[in-house]
């Protein structure tokens, strides 16, 4: 039996991705987290054998954590983690493995709750199989969880950053459902140890990004409506095709937005105006409601200190970042989601530079 365990702590960022014009392209990593206590036994040998494998136990404490299941076959951080493992012939977790989870990103609210788990996921099993896997590939492995890059690479790298997939062949593709991984409504009845026990491999360099500048005034407002909206709801709601005038609507204010954010003092006209979008917002106004009036009523002129506001997200939150007034800025939007029926908690944030780490805690 072990004599001591080696505690681990990992951090993870919530992330807003869709920045404005940015849909699928920009996220930032934010100041709401998930935090992971691990705790893994010392052992006298290197070397383990197929029956010295265990599940870990799981336990979860903050938002929303009476909706987590603790199974590792069911909880999305130990289902990406193995999906790691096993991608490097490691087939479980080795015993006595403690994971106590402690969550301020809210489910469902356009945060990036589900790509801080996936992260975090990626960086357990990275710990967990003493792999020391360089940034890149840590990506990779995420990327092949959740196939929209914005969340996840902001929430690994931190700050403002873009990013793109590669084309991947049709047997690389075939990956990107992996057993052990994928969200899900419900779970398949064969969620245990054998499910998923040879998982395929992630290609390298799936995902590519660069960190752009941020000014240092720039905080976030973050109001967050009172109900969950499901990303394939929202995803749902997206034309399949777009007209080549709001496509470059788009790409004209994106490639504005990306240098105009690190620019102090901010320019409040060009960032509001960047800031703008024909590709996702207008196709979710009637998935929540007071959205249109929030867009159209607050303005730099109406609300001095506003610089530019939009989804999080698929939503429902409202983010809008600016150097001052923000009480006002979220009392104003506050009312408006009051006005109809919504009701909302708000957090000030900053932008986490430094992203998703792991350090080993002296306890």
């Amino acid at each position: 039996m072990p004599a001591s365990y080696k505690h681990y702590a990992i951090h993870v960022p919530a992330t807003t991705a869709n920045v404005g014009p940015g849909f699928d392209v920009a996220g930032i990593a934010l100041s709401l987290s998930l935090d992971l206590k691990v705790c893994i036994p010392s052992t006298s040998s290197t070397t383990l054998t197929e029956q010295d494998y265990a599940a870990p136990v799981i336990t979860y404490s903050g938002l929303d954590s009476a909706n987590v299941p603790l199974s590792p076959y069911k909880n999305l951080l130990t289902r990406v983690a193995l999906y790691v493992l096993r991608c490097h012939e490691i087939p479980s977790f080795p015993p006595g493995v403690l994971i106590h989870a402690t969550n301020g990103i809210p489910f469902g609210r356009g945060l990036g709750s589900s790509g801080a788990a996936v992260i975090a996921g990626v960086l357990l099993g990275d710990l967990v199989g003493n792999l020391s896997l360089p940034r890149a590939r840590l990506l990779d492995f995420a990327l092949m969880v959740e196939r929209h890059p914005d969340n996840v690479t902001a929430a690994l790298v931190g700050g403002f950053v873009g990013s793109y997939l590669s084309s991947l062949s049709p047997s690389d593709l075939a990956a990107s459902s992996i057993p052990l991984a994928e969200v899900l409504p419900e779970y398949p009845t064969d969620a245990g140890p054998e499910w998923g026990a040879d998982p395929p491999r992630p290609p390298k360099g799936i995902g590519h990004y660069v960190q752009f500048g941020w000014a240092t005034e720039i905080r976030a407002v973050a109001v967050m409506p009172r109900f969950e909206l499901a990303t394939a709801k929202a995803r749902g709601v997206l034309p399949e095709m777009y007209s080549r005038k709001d496509l470059v609507f788009n790409l004209q204010r994106l490639a504005v937005l990306t240098t105009a954010l690190a620019r102090s003092p901010p320019d409040p006209e060009l960032i509001y105006e960047a800031m703008k979008d024909r590709v996702h917002q207008p196709y979710r106004m009637a998935l929540i409601p007071g959205l249109p009036e929030i867009l159209a009523s607050l303005t730099p002129q109406s609300h001095p200190g506003l610089l530019g506001i939009c989804l999080s997200g698929a939503g429902p939150t409202i983010l809008a970042l600016a150097t001052g007034n923000f009480d006002g800025i979220a009392a104003e939007i506050k009312k408006i989601f009051g006005e109809h029926g919504v009701d909302v908690d708000w957090e000030l944030l900053s932008i986490d530079e430094r992203g998703a780490w792991t350090e080993e805690l002296s306890e």
